[in-house]
């Protein structure tokens, strides 16, 4: 079936996202907008998640969970997962891997968990946008033990593109897929036989995806997701 997707958007707890968008304003955008999926991929945390699933059900919409990872080398790395439950639990894992940097509302901006009606019940106390002491391979061999997908984020764009960071895909990294920027530039060799992905990266309700990317599911669910990814 046909899906209306965008499958990397930040939440009120990315301190980089802003504070209009919760989880009630995220998934009711996209549904206005006309997307069947989207995909919350808050910097190094899964902890949004619940609320946005909740809502997200509510008004048949599909989430996707998913967190944006920041490897040691400064490369953001996208992890997608089947359940909340399974996000949460690498959630965890990561924050013991972030540096003892407490976060500065002021300077970065608020990192606030929020329940399904939209009331904040907590904050992180790490700055979320440092970079974790696990490397790129550390991360992708991690999240393929626990059958989860490794996608390395805009890799064309940025410094935190893994393209720019780097200066290519490092071989023999088990990635399932890979996310472009449409309107930056991609080298026409030496890039691997994976799929391709198009998403808004939003920060702000109004950079939410129209229903402009599809994808062919199977079925419009974090399953139909992953099948599609590991189909060759």
């Amino acid at each position: 079936m046909k899906c209306a997707v965008d499958l990397h958007m930040h939440s009120c707890l990315s301190p980089c996202g802003d504070m209009d968008m919760t989880p009630n304003n995220m998934a009711n955008m996209a549904k206005i907008k006309g997307l069947d999926m989207i995909a919350c991929a808050d910097h190094n945390t899964a902890r949004q998640l619940p609320a946005i699933k909740r809502v997200a059900d509510e008004i048949g919409l599909a989430l996707l969970p998913a967190i944006e990872l920041n490897t040691r080398e400064e490369v953001h790395m996208l992890a997608y997962f089947r359940t909340v439950e399974e996000a949460l639990d690498f959630s965890d894992f990561i924050y013991d891997h972030l540096p003892p940097v407490k976060n500065k509302p002021s300077v970065f901006g608020q990192q606030a968990i929020m329940n399904e009606d939209d009331e904040i019940t907590g904050e992180i106390e790490k700055l979320l946008i440092n970079a974790l002491d696990l490397s790129i391979d550390d991360l992708a061999e991690e999240l393929k033990k626990r059958g989860a997908l490794a996608v390395p984020a805009h890799i064309n764009r940025g410094s935190t593109g893994i393209l720019n960071a780097l200066g290519f895909l490092p071989p023999g990294v088990p990635f399932s897929a890979i996310e472009v920027k449409v309107g930056f530039p991609l080298p026409h060799k030496g890039m691997p036989n994976l799929k391709h992905l198009h998403s808004s990266d939003a920060h702000y309700l109004e950079d939410i995806f129209e229903a402009t990317e599809f994808l062919e599911l199977p079925e419009c669910t974090p399953d139909g997701f992953f099948e599609y990814i590991l189909s060759k």
